[in-house]
């Protein structure tokens, strides 16, 4: 399966009025190669692992595959995960055509909010809220791959 996404940053915390749901999110890392990740996610009572290859050229797609898993695999799975997990709060916002999700990073990350819109193809338009930011789309340090590594605390 192909993901094609963009990610903004986000210069204002409007949004949360705008949400029409979010959740908290865990995930950690087994494996952060530049040509494939392996991640271990827990969002309520649901489980995921996750596998994506290297991002385009561009940074706006790439393979990804993603299998339900228990609570119980995932938190042993967790236990053998690389340095610094990823926390964040999700919140899902609809504009226009599509959904944006807005991640609030917690722990390590506390104070970086980043925006993504996933799409259909990589030149699909889309309208953009007010309170989206710079485009960060293919900037490696902003993948949450890279911030479980070198966290946004210590940039």
């Amino acid at each position: 399966m192909q993901e094609v996404e963009r990610k903004f940053l986000v210069n204002s915390t409007r949004f949360i009025k705008e949400a029409e749901s979010h959740y908290y999110i865990k995930q950690a890392y087994l494996n952060t190669h530049p040509q494939r990740s392996v991640r271990v996610r827990i969002l309520a009572q649901t489980a995921f692992l996750t596998v994506k290859g290297q991002s385009s050229q561009d940074g706006t797609s790439r393979f990804e595959w993603e299998k339900p898993i228990s609570i119980l695999d995932a938190q042993q799975l967790l236990q053998l995960c690389e340095d610094y997990p990823i926390e964040k709060t999700r919140y899902v916002i609809p504009f226009g055509l599509h959904n944006y999700e807005v991640d609030v990073f917690e722990g390590e990350n506390k104070g970086l909010i980043l925006a993504e819109i996933e799409l259909s193809k990589p030149n699909e338009t889309f309208k953009k809220p007010d309170w989206l930011g710079k485009e960060v789309t293919g900037e490696i340090k902003y993948y949450n791959s890279s911030l479980s590594k070198k966290p946004f605390k210590k940039w």
